[in-house]
């Protein structure tokens, strides 16, 4: 039996996970109170059900203080578990709460702050033991799905890292998430030269009219080798994501180039990579009316 408890912060994708999870033929139970976890994993062991899984979080209440308890109870019964736990930074959370006009389970009449710091201290036992961590942060559903699968279907090899590859236009400004930040407004720029004023750098020929200068090459070289050489650091510190912007002038020729450029390097990392191109569109020329 694979036995996998879902949990994390609210808002930050459980439910969504449980549903993807059902969908994959895993037995679903959401909201389980903790005293019935030992009696619930004893059931479906019993039952030989092959795949279960169950939803816990801040609902649990008091319960969840006793958790590290009832775990090791399930263990000592010889029922192996995994433990998926949903991650969200702070900002995203409040913005989805605001956007739902829901109400935090822990800010009844307050601040979603609040509540929110609430909950990361209650649930900083289940996230330490987790297995696997996923932050939702920068996901988008069919991107949870993906992982979900990865996961818990397909039986891959998963790091509990995220890596966001961002292309942008320093004209609009630095992304907010940035964890590292490179210029690349030193390269040639595809702008002036008039039959690549109209592509992206998602066009063969702007990507090649970039990657043909030598310091390209060389500046993908060695960012690459920095990255590959911070991650372990980062993960040894407890850091689970890593937002890396690239940027030029307007966010459309030399960053998307490098940005993609620097995804095919990572392509072929453990680490879960995905790739976003902010201002990409925000300087196409206009058709002429």
């Amino acid at each position: 039996m694979r036995f996998v408890i879902v949990t994390g912060m609210s808002g930050a994708g459980k439910s969504s996970a449980l549903k993807m999870l059902e969908d994959a033929g895993y037995f679903c139970v959401d909201n389980l109170p903790v005293p019935l976890l030992t009696k619930f994993a004893e059931i479906s062991d019993s039952a030989e059900n092959e795949h279960v899984a169950i939803g816990m979080d801040i609902r649990s209440g008091e319960g969840l203080e006793t958790i590290s308890q009832v775990l090791e109870d399930v263990r000592t019964l010889g029922i192996h578990y995994e433990i998926l736990f949903l991650d969200c930074s702070d900002r995203v959370l409040v913005k989805r709460y605001k956007e739902t006009r829901r109400q935090h389970p822990l800010a009844v009449g307050g601040r979603i702050e609040t509540g929110i710091a609430i909950e990361r201290g209650k649930m900083e036992s289940l996230k330490k033991q987790a297995d696997y961590i996923i932050d939702t942060s920068q996901l988008l559903v069919r991107e949870l799905k993906a992982e979900i699968d990865k996961i818990f279907i397909n039986n891959g090899t998963y790091r509990n890292f995220y890596i966001t590859i961002l292309s942008f236009g320093f004209k609009y400004g630095i992304p907010s998430d940035s964890d590292l930040v490179f210029d690349v407004r030193f390269l040639p720029n595809p702008y002036y030269v008039e039959e690549l004023k109209p592509l992206s750098g998602n066009d063969e020929p702007v990507y090649s009219y970039v990657m043909a200068c030598k310091e390209a090459g060389v500046f993908l070289e060695k960012i690459t080798d920095l990255i590959l050489f911070l991650i372990p650091q980062y993960i040894q510190e407890g850091k689970n994501q890593l937002v890396i912007s690239i940027g030029c002038t307007g966010g459309r020729h030399r960053s998307v180039t490098l940005a993609n450029a620097l995804y095919k390097e990572m392509g072929g990392s453990p680490y879960s990579v995905k790739i976003e191109h902010r201002d990409a569109d925000k300087s196409a020329p206009r058709k002429a009316q």
